[in-house]
């Protein structure tokens, strides 16, 4: 019964709202040390530790190469149809092939950091040197020994609908992470008194540490729960191992193609932006901050909006592949519908308010930049469509529609790729900030991606997304009071950007405002009751205000 309790499944809207909440904390904890981090390490450090991240991510997913995602996906196939033996061997297959692709990635990595640190930087002067990015690249991939073989436990919990312990691992690894970062930057900055260089180089190493200690809490739950787990079943066919690899590769492809394909393209529109701005004339330290903002400091703002996006990824997947593969087509197109109300409901207000109180955010985070406000009052915008198209791939996968999935990621991102300098060029010449064509691009290819995908799953499937239609229509006009009531506020209440303090209140004090009055209106006309469930929410209600508020 402890067991039970300690490993307690999820139901798709709990699942969706716990595995939320805890991205959201391991967000925010990674947004808030960029405070601390940034004013220790300055601007060069930043734009250092930016290359060495963004490279690793590409490596990262190459890593992972969707094997746990496809994990994820068979355990909850194979316990539908209570296949446990085959589920066991999915699991330690999973667990050897991702090991064997880490191992390599970090070898190509490490081997050839200098090649891809020159490829980075190119004729960029004033800033970093090949020497300094070589290092950083090379101390960053020790982590891709680490957080591949951890993803194989998360995907493996989450294929049983146990969200609750793989949601906590990942705020052990943030929370792990981000203090090795800052005591070791603060002890080599201020009682060292050595150079960013040096700072970087151990910050870097924060997420090997990070992901080890989360492996450990994870080998705990699961060596503790392998009954519950099925990991005690003896495995007798070992002729289907042939056929799980096979299977493991083949939804795995998908997800590497999506992984891969984003990953390379930010890096790729990293090297636009830069490439053209160079080539419009401005000073170098203005691309470079342009550039890492937009790849990388913009970017860890945008991950409060992605959270939802990834939240309901990681319930998603199981539920809407039990459904698909007892083809109960009635709960497939209820759990779509859901899963699109969701992102209505949370990430489109979310990401208005950001973008209305950029000058504000950017302030608390990095310092008042009337630079860098201007890149996330876009930038976040990408963050609402990266969401719908996240979280449309999934529905995808979950219903092995790989064709589609390679169609509408490809269309997307070459149209993409095919519009971000000319659209650079064009604002330019409107006398507009350059960077905005490339942010423009991206919308607009992560827009045609989505419009294909729920276009092909409405012609497959006849899914109908009238329901998803009724809720867009009675959240307009909370937004649109939202919006009016953020701008009055902006308005009538002075603050001075320079100040942190005054920054932050600032920002909680009109974002409490304009997110009561939008929650409120959507309790009046029942969105909320719609789209997260009576039951559920009403308990939400009564957690929330400790009991004083009971429905029952």
């Amino acid at each position: 019964m402890k067991k039970s309790k300690q490993l307690r499944k999820s139901t798709f809207i709990e699942g969706t709202v716990l595995a939320t909440f805890c991205i959201v904390v391991t967000k925010i904890l990674g947004m808030v040390y960029v405070i601390p981090f940034y004013s220790l390490i300055g601007p060069k450090g930043s734009a250092l530790y930016a290359y060495a991240y963004n490279i690793y991510v590409i490596f990262l997913s190459i890593s992972t190469a969707g094997i746990p995602m496809a994990i994820s996906k068979m355990i909850k196939e194979y316990s539908t149809l209570k296949n446990f033996s085959a589920k066991k061997q999915t699991y330690n297959l999973g667990k050897k092939l991702i090991m064997s692709v880490s191992l390599l990635m970090f070898l190509i990595l490490f081997c050839f950091s200098k090649p891809i640190a020159i490829l980075i930087l190119g004729n960029l002067e004033g800033g970093n040197t090949i020497l300094d990015v070589s290092l950083v690249i090379r101390l960053i991939s020790f982590a891709l020994l680490v957080i591949p073989f951890l993803s194989i436990n998360r995907g493996y919990l989450q294929g049983h609908n146990i969200i609750k312990e793989s949601s906590i691992s990942q705020i052990i690894e943030q929370l792990v992470r981000i203090l090795f970062i800052l005591v070791s930057s603060f002890i080599i900055i201020k009682i060292c008194h050595q150079k960013e260089i040096t700072a970087v180089s151990f910050a870097v190493l924060g997420a090997l540490i990070g992901g080890i200690s989360a492996q450990i809490y994870l080998y705990y739950k699961i060596k503790k729960n392998r009954h519950e787990l099925n990991l005690d079943v003896e495995v007798k066919d070992f002729q289907l191992n042939k056929e799980i690899i096979l299977r493991i590769i083949k939804y795995a492809i998908p997800f590497v193609i999506i992984d891969i394909v984003i990953s390379v393209y930010n890096f790729i529109d990293m090297v636009f932006i830069s490439r053209t701005m160079t080539y419009l004339g401005f000073p170098g330290s203005t691309t470079e901050f342009v550039t890492t903002s937009i790849a990388t400091w913009a970017n860890k703002i945008n991950m409060i909006v992605n959270s939802v996006a990834i939240g309901l990824t990681i319930s998603l997947i199981p539920n809407i592949v039990e459904a698909f593969t007892l083809k109960k087509w009635q709960t497939v197109e209820q759990r779509v519908n859901k899963a699109l109300q969701i992102l209505l409901v949370t990430s489109l207000p979310m990401t208005i308010g950001i973008s209305l109180l950029a000058d504000g955010i950017w302030s608390i985070f990095y310092g008042y930049n009337k630079l860098g406000t201007e890149v996330l009052s876009l930038e976040i915008f990408t963050a609402l469509f990266y969401n719908f198209n996240t979280v449309t791939f999934t529905i995808l996968q979950s219903m092995d529609k790989f064709k589609t999935v390679y169609l509408s990621t490809f269309s997307g991102y070459i149209i993409n790729a095919l519009l971000d300098v000319p659209l650079m060029l064009l604002c330019y010449q409107l006398h507009l900030k350059p960077f905005y064509g490339a942010l423009i691009a991206s919308i607009i290819g992560l827009g045609l991606s989505t419009y294909l995908a729920l276009s092909k799953l409405k012609k497959e499937y006849n899914l109908q997304y009238h329901e998803t239609t009724k809720i867009f229509n009675k959240i307009i006009i909370p937004i649109i009071i939202m919006i009016l009531i953020v701008i009055s506020l902006k308005i009538i209440i002075p603050c001075n950007f320079n100040s942190k303090l005054c920054s932050i209140l600032y920002v909680a004090f009109i974002s409490i405002i304009g997110g009561s009055s939008y929650l409120i209106l959507l309790f009046k006309n029942h969105v909320l009751e719609t789209v997260f469930g009576k039951s559920y929410l009403h308990k939400i209600i009564k957690k929330i205000t400790f009991g004083k508020v009971n429905f029952s």
